[in-house]
């Protein structure tokens, strides 16, 4: 089997006890060897600040490639493009480029007067600077706020058209669920990387009722698959072979790269990767 390309997803520490965490997780991943590190945003933009400082010290003195997410919610566009220039001025060239969430209890995205309506704006704007590398992200299952699966994909084709590079996809269960929103990119024109999302399962309860506020599918199988695993206490077992089935399926059906959204609990990511063959020893032999 081939060796995937892997990258990890953290989020920005919000008091001392997270910030060791966060340390923790990029020291027991970084021998790995990824492609990129990002580090995402809260919603409503709450975490902007911890997210500019976490990528600022991960980027200084882990030696990664860090991806910082960057989001058209409560800011004008002056601000988010001081932002971007901020990130760039520290050396951060990469970018994850998002609409973003609005803050919790605020009812659907509202556009701040002066900021950008949606990412395909902010995608363009940080485009025409022409000195990032730029991410956006991609639904393999409809968005909640999508008139359809077909609705997404014409949205992440404009994306793509607006100066995007790269798309990574949110998390699913089943590898079919990929190759077929990859099929219909391609039949819809888009030639650009699509990298699949990956979220090993730490807390099935909790997985769950994300995977129902972004409008991803739960199987049945899945479901009972961990019912059963809690119930004899091999939760974690079954998520490792799970997500270890995933990522092999995916590589199977021809994908060379995997996004691991990592909770900034690295035990999981780190096994499967080493059951798929991403060891610090594999990744050197590589690079050598």
């Amino acid at each position: 089997m081939t060796v995937p390309a892997v990258s990890f997803e953290f989020f920005p520490p919000q008091n001392l006890e997270a910030s060791f965490r966060l340390w923790d997780t990029v020291q027991a991943l970084a021998p790995l060897g990824p492609r990129f590190v990002s580090v995402t945003y809260g919603a409503g933009g709450t975490t902007r600040d911890l997210t500019r400082d976490a990528v600022a010290t991960i980027h200084k003195h882990s030696g990664l490639k860090v991806a910082a997410h960057l989001t058209c919610v409560d800011a004008t566009r002056a601000e988010t493009l001081s932002i971007a220039d901020g990130f760039a001025e520290a050396g951060v060239s990469d970018i994850v480029a998002l609409r973003g969430d609005p803050p919790k209890g605020t009812g659907a995205f509202q556009a701040h007067e002066d900021g950008f309506a949606s990412s395909v704006e902010l995608i363009e704007a940080l485009a025409a600077k022409d000195k990032f590398t730029i991410r956006v992200g991609a639904y393999p299952e409809k968005h909640p706020e999508s008139a359809d699966h077909q609705a997404d994909i014409e949205w992440l084709k404009r994306k793509f058209d607006a100066g995007a590079d790269e798309a990574l996809t949110q998390f699913f269960f089943e590898a079919e669920t990929f190759f077929r929103f990859r099929d219909a990119c391609e039949k819809a024109g888009i030639d650009k990387p699509i990298i699949p999302g990956i979220l090993p399962i730490e807390n099935f309860k909790g997985t769950r009722n994300f995977a129902k506020r972004c409008g991803t599918l739960v199987p049945d199988w899945v479901t009972d698959a961990f019912e059963k695993a809690e119930r004899d206490g091999r939760h974690d077992l079954l998520a490792t072979a799970l997500c270890t089935e995933l990522c092999s399926d995916l590589i199977e059906g021809g994908v060379d790269s995997l996004h691991f959204y990592t909770l900034n609990r690295p035990e999981l990511t780190r096994d499967v990767c080493h059951a798929l063959g991403v060891t610090p020893q594999a990744r050197l032999e590589n690079v050598a």
